[in-house]
């Protein structure tokens, strides 16, 4: 039998991840929360779920074996602690907290109840990422020296969590996130240590609701330097480039989208020649789901795409960057 997943939140990445979940092999929906009961039954009928109700009341229930969650940022922590406790497994969006020691909170309860917990950076799953990480684990362009990557859309207007700063708002834990998670996962599959990792420089512009709207920053990890860039009010490259000591990897669109994985990247060398690199697309969100259930049934507390100890890097950047905007 598949898996039973559990959605808590009815915004539009929830349907997102329902559509993934009907791509994924090893879970079906079976379950909606949301803060309103009403709401969450509204979501159900419209996506075929059994069972609707408050958060509470579906964590209560002893027929979830997995729960996603696609609330507000400021949410994330709370419930996914309150999920582990309740004995479901965990995929969390991005960015799993909002503080390190929040992120360390949550793992250590994971870690207690021995329950898979997986922060959902989609484009780390499928085919794809793992091409990638072979190629630099590989030394197919020598050392890693540098990644430069950004990440930035026009927000249709100024309201709403985006630019509310009591939900977390603003560029860089919103979108800001995915650059700094692709350097940390690159710096990784290099070889580097991450113990050091840190923010040597940072700019960016905070508008007047009070939360960052475009953002930069320089990052450190051991030999690599990052060169990150994102916002919420200007359209920005979706792209990569991976500089190495014989070569470099250029990935016009790394983050693909929630329908489809990313699918080709470049590599160039010193000497002109040229490799194209290809792999087959598939739905993310479904590839994430299967990821966490395939831990949940290996009895593993993490998936191998996105490990816990990266994600406490980038919990500890995000908070430094923002910082240092302030």
């Amino acid at each position: 039998m598949t898996a039973r997943w559990a959605i808590l939140g009815a915004g539009a990445i929830s349907r997102d991840f329902v559509n993934g979940l009907t791509h994924a092999t090893l879970g079906h929906l079976h379950a909606v929360g949301a803060r309103s009961a009403a709401d969450a039954r509204t979501f159900a009928d419209a996506h075929g779920a059994v069972v609707a109700g408050t958060y509470e009341e579906i964590l209560e229930r002893d027929d979830v074996d997995a729960v996603y969650i696609g609330t507000v940022h400021t949410t994330h922590g709370e419930l996914a602690i309150a999920a582990l406790e309740a004995g479901k497994a965990v995929l969390c969006e991005k960015p799993l907290t909002t503080t390190p020691a929040d992120t360390d909170a949550v793992c250590a309860v994971a870690a207690r109840t021995g329950l898979p917990l997986v922060e959902a950076f989609k484009y780390r799953f499928g085919p794809f990422p793992e091409l990638l990480r072979r190629r630099i684990e590989d030394g197919a362009i020598g050392e890693v020296t540098e990644v430069v990557t950004t990440i930035g859309f026009t927000a249709t207007e100024r309201s709403g969590r985006l630019f509310d700063p009591a939900v977390a708002g603003g560029a860089i834990l919103d979108a800001g996130c995915y650059p700094v998670s692709l350097a940390v996962g690159v710096a990784a599959w290099a070889g580097q240590s991450l113990e050091g990792a840190r923010v040597r420089s940072a700019d960016g512009t905070v508008g007047d609701t009070g939360v960052d709207e475009t953002a930069s920053a320089v990052l450190q990890l051991g030999a690599v330097t990052a060169r990150v860039r994102t916002a919420i009010v200007e359209d920005l490259p979706r792209s990569a480039r991976i500089v190495g000591t014989s070569g470099e990897i250029e990935v016009p669109n790394v983050w693909g989208s929630r329908q489809q994985s990313t699918d080709a990247a470049v590599l160039r060398r010193p000497d002109g020649t040229v490799e194209h690199l290809t792999a087959e697309t598939l739905n993310p969100m479904g590839a994430e789901a299967d990821a966490v259930i395939a831990a949940l049934r290996d009895g593993r507390t993490e998936a191998p795409e996105m490990p816990w100890a990266q994600t406490r890097v980038i919990a500890r950047l995000l908070e430094d960057w923002r910082r240092a905007l302030d």
